[in-house]
């Protein structure tokens, strides 16, 4: 029965973790230093991630550099590479040799995903 109990428990913490990391800042994104520049409902130096998500929301594809790529793997790609232009005069530094592929890939999911959120 003890057991029973301490399970319910945590499936309820868990449920509650969930819902609270819907909307704040994922680890990976203080880990990286993600931070520095972006939040998720204000611009920083960088766009807030919530509007991000409202300009690709219903984009199937990103352009990047000339070539059209499906709209996760462009937009990895521009995280990665670094850039400016979509978002004003101040360029994103290239990533790629400091943030692992698959933590950019897994924060790109995650902003692409706020536009579904209150």
């Amino acid at each position: 029965m003890k057991s029973v109990v301490v399970s319910l428990v945590l499936a309820a913490g868990l449920i509650t973790a969930r819902s609270a990391m819907a909307t704040d800042m994922p680890v990976l994104a203080r880990k990286n230093n993600c931070v520095i520049c972006h939040s998720i409902d204000r611009k920083i130096v960088g766009p807030a991630w919530r509007d991000v998500s409202k300009r690709y929301s219903g984009a199937t594809v990103y352009t990047y550099r000339g070539k059209e790529y499906p709209l996760l793997e462009g937009l990895v790609m521009k995280v990665s590479g670094g850039g400016s232009g979509n978002w004003g005069s101040v360029p994103m530094p290239e990533n790629i040799t400091v943030v692992k592929e698959e933590d950019i890939r897994e924060l790109v999911k995650f902003v692409l995903g706020l536009a579904n959120q209150n």
